[in-house]
Parts: structure tokens; sequence; C-alpha cells
């Protein structure tokens, strides 16, 4: 009897201690919070990405690195409880992209590391303070996507010559309408094109820009980058294919689901090099990054070299 309970209490104490030692070490896993305007299905490949950009630097997802996910599922209203639920799990870097979101995690933390794979306007939008100089908790990567808008109306005439009523399709949350108005306008003057913006306010706002489109009269749409336009791209598909317009789409993500073309940067690469980012964060002071904001300034700006458009494909 005594023997069984002797084997007991050591076997118990093992476990015990097995147990405390694996939580302990659970627990200095670095913890990645991913927020996401789109959906699972349409930030997929762009996930991927960067769990293998993490995974040849030498980071397992749930086995020494822990991904927190969040979808707004294209709700824009959603984001500022996201972020707020990543803020208040103690994640180490929160990694999102477009304005709407980086803003939405700006608001929840001015501490916790913010790095965004893409982001088309960040200084115009008021991200960062500059390309050079970042500042702040916030770096990343710019697809410099307003100044693209030009070669993007430079191709899509070339491809439909008759076309001289585009609209410019956006969301609230992307890069500035007016910035990437300003920056394409000369080259629409140049190619005969007239410009019409189109803000979309949500994914229940199509029907009205849609009709607004009809109304002007376009006869071709450009897109912007945007999560919230990609995870609807079955709506915007239907629409040009209905109305017979050409449309030229911002990544070839679009034209790998069933869209005409597009021109800009490689998305997915953005992604998979953000990973280096984190890994630069995380070899970092953890304890220092978590409570001393200067220390988050030298790593934005020791980070300038990155914040910058990827090479072209």
């Amino acid at each position: 009897m005594i023997r069984k309970l002797l084997f007991w209490l050591v076997t118990t104490n093992f476990l015990i201690t097995v147990g405390i030692t694996e939580a302990q070490q659970s627990a200095k896993f670095p913890r990645i919070g991913i927020l996401e305007l789109a959906s699972p299905a349409a930030s997929a490949s762009q996930l991927k990405a960067f769990q293998q950009g993490l995974h040849e630097l030498g980071y397992v997802e749930g086995k020494n690195i822990i991904l927190e996910y969040r979808f707004a599922d294209g709700k824009l209203d959603r984001l500022p409880e996201l972020a707020a639920a990543l803020v208040g799990s103690k994640v180490d870097v929160i990694v999102t992209r477009s304005t709407g979101s980086i803003r939405s995690a700006m608001n929840a933390s001015k501490t916790i590391p913010i790095i965004f794979p893409s982001a088309g306007a960040p200084v115009e939008d008021g991200l960062v303070a500059s390309l050079a100089k970042p500042g702040g908790n916030v770096t990343g990567l710019t697809q410099l996507s307003a100044e693209l808008d030009g070669k993007k109306l430079e191709m899509l005439k070339q491809a439909t010559p008759k076309v001289n009523r585009v609209g410019l399709l956006w969301t609230v949350g992307s890069a500035r309408a007016d910035v990437r108005a300003r920056d394409a306008d000369p080259a629409a003057k140049a190619l005969g094109i007239r410009l019409y913006s189109l803000e979309l306010k949500d994914s229940d706002d199509f029907a009205r820009i849609f009709d607004a489109a009809k109304q002007i009269g376009v006869q071709a749409l450009s897109l912007a980058p945007s999560p919230l336009l990609f995870t609807h791209r079955a709506t915007i598909f239907d629409f040009v294919a209905k109305n017979r317009l050409p449309a030229m789409y911002s990544t070839k993500d679009f034209v790998e689901a069933g869209g005409l073309m597009s021109y800009g940067q490689d998305i997915i690469d953005n992604w998979r090099r953000a990973a280096i980012f984190v890994d630069k964060i995380l070899r970092s002071d953890e304890e220092k990054l978590r409570t001393d904001s200067s220390a988050l300034n030298t790593l934005a700006c020791s980070l300038r070299f990155a914040l910058c458009a990827p090479r072209s494909r």
C-alpha cells in the first residue's frame, strides 16, 4: 500500500512538473497577431506566404511561435474591436494591411510593433511620418500603388483604345482617392481619359456604387488595392461581365481568380518579406519593446530600408 502511494505521489509530481514546464515554455512563445479586413478564404494565399517566410527564418506555428488570427470578413466597423482583442491577448507584434486595419491597430496600441506587408499611401494616410523615418510603432512595405495608377491607365487604354471614361473603384480605408486621382490625372489627360471616383464604404455598398457607375456611363474600371474588393471579387466580376466592362486590377490575385488583367506589386511576396520585420522585432529586447516607446522609434527607423516598393514581377 505504501509502495503504491509513493508511486502515485512520484508520478503525480512528475506529471505536474512536466505540465508546468510545458506551460512555461508555451508562455514564452512569441505571439503574433494577424488582423485582416478580408475573410479567411480571401487571405489564405497571403497568410501562407507569411507562414513560409517565418518558416525560412526558423519559426514554426504551434512549435515555437503562436499566430492569432482576427478576420473582419469585409466589415470595416469590426476592425477596432478585433484590434483591441489582439492587444488584450498580449501579442508581441501585430501584422496587418489596409489603411483601416492599420489605423485600428494604431489606435489600440501605441507600444506594440505594427507591421504592414502592404500599404498604398502610408505617408499621405498618416500611418508613418515619412518613408525614410517611419517613426512611432509602425513600419512595413508600401506598394506605391497610387504612383502606378498612371501606368495602369496606359495599359488599359492600349488594350481598349475606345475607352475614355474610367471609374476608379476604391474603398474607405484603402489609399486615399485624392492622392490617387492627383497622381493618375496627368496620365489620364494625356490618354484622353476622364477619371471618376467610385468610393465604396463597406460590403453592403456595391449596389449603390454599381448604379453610380452606370449613371456616369463608365466604360472601364480600375481598382485600387483593397482586401475588401478582393473578398468580394466575384461580385465585381459579375458586374463587369454583365455590363461588358474591361477592368484593370491591382494585383495578380484578381487575374488568377478570373479577372481580365492587373498591374502592380507582388503582394504575396510582400507578405513573405514581412516575416523579416517580425524576426528583427522578436530578436530585440522584448520587454523593452513592450515598455519603452523610444525603443520602438529606434526599431522603426532601423527597419526603414525595407519601407519601399518591392521589385515588380
